[in-house]
């Protein structure tokens, strides 16, 4: 009986082809908008977390200012001054403390130069640390020599800023010549992907930026608890917080963190981010269920007669009922059908693009959960546009139903 419900439902959507499409479209708007930001926003969620994985668990991150306010902290050009960095030394339970110093430089290699990104790193003292908790690999070439001019690049410099640029050739920084002795493993971030990183030493050197860091990197001993130390951090900078500007004083405050909190607050905030997307998608499904309801309002209204012979010869309510229901729920499923598709188009492409320039390489993640709840939701929202209609579709008796003109 179902299989024959099904093809007069279809029959009467192909009787009204333009008003049928014209409901759908509702759906499809809906449902593309679900499946496209959810996948986008859910691919961006896994490059920062895939990121984040790169580090340990018994690291803290310290940058000056509140998180609250990191992007103006960072607009200020607030600093760590060398004396919070000693004052981080000092507490029990730190390893090193890695200072996290960075500027944008002219970078000249045969004939074509670029301002880029170079990074200060102390090899002498921490590469382990950089190689086995801040996910530096190497993906050919070697280690810099502490105190020489030698640098590695990140993965996307020789296949994209300097193509042909390898081991073994040489690069101009602010004038000064460097050797590329390695290249880093992509690091999931353009603009990681993008650096140079060189020695401490000579980066000051060339840079002029002597003194302090932009933020730090804490390596926690074994068997310290991150939290614990991470507190404790925070109580040792209050005690050299105040900083004095002439006759006044100034507390400047800091941000500590370690990195499975930064991770558990990416994770919140993109969650916060998804649960705003699949509001705001589902008002576009609701707006379109609505319109399944007037359509199908008018539907009844026009088939009056039919839903009188169809009573008159047997049928009972509950056929018409499942009539017009099904009905209702083939248009929410074909609006998620193209919806589905269209998304992932929009996504994918999306995506491709945004390889080009991108501050992580997103990909699209569209898992079948997103699929089947994109399809199950629009069906849903098409039997319930439809259950009001149908019920009174339903009801209409056959002597009335037959007078209809």
């Amino acid at each position: 009986m179902i299989k024959e419900y099904f093809k007069i439902a279809v029959k009467n959507l192909r009787t009204r082809q333009l008003r049928s499409w014209l409901t759908i479209l509702g759906i499809v708007i809906g449902v593309f908008l679900i499946i496209s930001l959810i996948s986008l926003s859910q691919g961006l969620k896994d490059a920062v977390l895939k990121q984040m994985s790169m580090m340990g668990n018994d690291l803290i991150i310290i940058f000056p200012g509140q998180l609250e306010n990191i992007f103006v902290s960072l607009a200020g050009g607030l600093t760590l001054s060398d004396d919070d960095l000693k004052a981080v030394e000092r507490v029990n339970g730190v390893e090193a403390v890695l200072p996290m110093v960075y500027k944008a430089a002219i970078v000249k290699y045969q004939g074509k130069s670029t301002t880029l990104l170079i990074y200060g790193a102390d090899w002498r003292n921490y590469l382990e640390i950089y190689q086995n908790n801040i996910g530096w690999q190497l993906a050919e070439g070697s280690w810099p020599a502490a105190g020489k001019r030698e640098l590695i690049i990140g993965s996307l410099v020789p296949q994209e800023i300097f193509p042909g640029m390898k081991v073994g050739t040489n690069v101009s920084i602010e004038g000064r010549q460097f050797e590329v002795v390695g290249i880093l493993e992509s690091q999931a971030s353009k603009t990681d992907d993008s650096e140079l990183i060189l020695d401490l030493d000579i980066y000051r050197d060339i840079t002029g930026d002597r003194r302090g860091a932009a933020s730090a990197v804490v390596k926690v001993k074994d068997g310290f608890s991150a939290d614990r130390v991470a507190e404790d951090i925070k109580k040792e900078l209050a005690k050299t917080a105040k900083r004095v500007k002439g006759q006044e004083q100034d507390t400047l405050s800091f941000s500590v963190l370690t990195s499975e909190k930064v991770a558990g607050i990416v994770g919140s905030v993109m969650g916060l981010i998804q649960a705003v997307i699949v509001g705001f998608a589902s008002i576009a499904i609701i707006v379109g269920g609505i319109g399944i309801m007037n359509t199908m309002y008018t539907s009844v209204r026009e088939r009056t007669r039919e839903i009188g012979v169809l009573k008159a010869v047997g049928a009972k309510t509950s056929t018409i009922h499942s009539i017009f229901l099904i009905e209702s729920g083939i248009i929410g499923l074909i609006g998620g059908i193209g919806g589905v598709i269209l998304g992932l188009l929009f996504a994918k492409s999306l995506e491709a693009v945004a390889q080009v320039h991108p501050v992580f390489y997103i990909k699209a993640s569209a898992s079948p959960l997103l699929v089947l709840f994109g399809l199950g939701f629009s069906f849903l929202v098409g039997c319930l546009s439809g259950f009001l209609p149908a019920r009174e579709a339903a009801k209409l008796k056959p002597i009335e139903a037959l007078r209809y003109e």
